[in-house]
């Protein structure tokens, strides 16, 4: 397992195998953050993430603006007071194998897999930074009422 990833603990990595939406934050050109829900696999062993997504989105045309290897973001999730956090460098992945790869990844992860999208690319992010607070308890009816 990377070793970032390792460091958190077991329950960092049950986290990100649950069902929660995502968010990813990609820098725009002029600096400024772009943050949109996603839904994101991890690879916890090769110490990837991924979210699939259209060549012709914004946080694709944000990552291709980035110079070479300078393309920094990070996936978060929340479930009421647990939340995790996987920092860094993003590349768009355009082959069918690997586009192929991030869906069924995807379906395991999200009990459904997208119809077929010609335009579909896959973000990989290679993880240099994980954090985050997974032990707190699983939010239910009566502890968020209270």
């Amino acid at each position: 397992m990377h070793t970032e990833i390792n460091r958190q603990g077991a329950g960092y990595l049950e986290f990100w195998n649950e069902y929660h939406l995502c968010t990813l934050t990609t820098l725009r050109p002029d600096g400024r953050p772009h943050v949109v829900p996603v839904g994101v696999t991890l690879d916890a062993d090769a110490g990837v993430a991924r979210v699939i997504t259209r060549k012709s989105s914004r946080k694709v045309a944000n990552l291709q603006a980035a110079l070479p290897g300078q393309a920094r973001v990070a996936v978060c999730q929340v479930d009421g007071g647990r939340w995790a956090t996987l920092e860094g460098m993003a590349v768009v992945r355009t082959h069918p194998a690997a586009v192929d790869d991030a869906v069924t990844r995807y379906g395991e992860r999200y009990g459904r897999t997208p119809a077929p999208d010609p335009e579909r690319v896959v973000i990989e992010i290679t993880i240099d930074r994980a954090m985050g607070h997974v032990d707190a308890p699983k939010p239910t009816v009566a502890n968020v009422a209270a």
